[in-house]
């Protein structure tokens, strides 16, 4: 786990909860959620029979059902590889669904373009933040980038504008760098500090949110999550897309899990535990080998 071998066993002295606790482990943060919600707010994304082709063409989501609803964090949990990169795709509006329909605050916006769906109040954390900017612009410029309209006087930027609105987001965001640094040259966690600092300024009702702390230090790690509670908090719709099982348990107020592009089980984040997720992660609904060994006894 994590690139350290955590544990060998005997085949016949283990079992697939003992082999999902030792896969998906646990690591504990400072930043959790402080109470668990029940999910009684207004649905703001709803997922209905989605379905969507991955780049060669193969099934990747195959009939994915979910409600997001306003004032919770719904964590999407899985294993890599199982439809978690297409569906904040489709929701990003950078892939096609084949089927199926998803709706904003009750209005269709299936295969929407990005610029309809920021529109419609949609926020995106790409799962890669280096492609949610351009490196060789500076950090002002990349500030606005998906607002130029706000920064337009009869057809001519207003670089003075542009430069002030960096001032106030890197002092509110603790972003270090300076409106004119190139963004190439600022760490992860400062890029992240700017990708979340453009998205979350805007306040969107519903957020697109994919492994927002891959690759970063603890500190920017616990930032980033703060402002994740601070926008549940305030809100929002947050699907939170993450391979981090540990972020998963302590963000989120509903848990779903994906395996071979379909829902497994959705259930509130109080009866989740590793052992549950790591067998639903596997594609094995807790309790089933149980049955199996015992019909099979028969």
């Amino acid at each position: 786990r994590d690139g350290e071998v955590v544990g060998t066993v005997p085949v016949s002295q283990t079992s697939q909860a003992e082999l999902a606790r030792l896969m998906v482990g646990r690591a504990t943060f400072g930043v959790t959620r402080k109470e668990q919600r029940p999910s009684e707010g207004e649905v703001l994304l709803r997922l209905e029979d989605l379905h969507a082709l991955d780049n060669r063409g193969l099934p990747a989501l195959q009939g994915v059902d979910l409600e997001v609803r306003s004032g919770e964090i719904l964590g999407l949990a899985g294993v890599s590889g199982n439809g978690q990169t297409e569906l904040a795709e489709v929701l990003s509006g950078t892939r096609n669904c084949s089927r199926g329909r998803v709706l904003l605050m009750g209005r269709d916006m299936t295969n929407a373009e990005p610029v309809a769906l920021t529109a419609a109040g949609v926020g995106r954390i790409p799962e890669d933040r280096h492609e949610a900017v351009i490196p060789e612009l500076s950090v002002a410029d990349n500030l606005a980038l998906e607002h130029l309209g706000d920064f337009t006087r009869r057809g001519v930027l207003d670089a003075r504008a542009i430069r002030e609105h960096a001032r106030r987001l890197i002092e509110q965001y603790q972003i270090k760098a300076r409106p004119e640094d190139p963004a190439r040259t600022l760490s992860g966690g400062n890029l992240q500090k700017l990708v979340l600092a453009r998205v979350l300024e805007r306040n969107p009702r519903v957020l697109i949110v994919a492994q927002p702390t891959r690759g970063l230090d603890v500190g920017a790690t616990e930032y980033i999550r703060s402002k994740l509670l601070e926008q549940r908090d305030r809100g929002a719709a947050i699907l939170l897309i993450s391979e981090d099982l540990g972020e998963i348990l302590d963000l989120s107020d509903r848990i779903a899990v994906i395996f071979e592009g379909r829902i497994m089980a959705t259930l509130p984040a109080r009866q989740a535990d590793p052992e549950t997720l790591g067998l639903l992660m596997s594609g094995v609904i807790p309790g089933a080998e149980k049955t199996a060994a015992a019909a099979g006894s028969h």
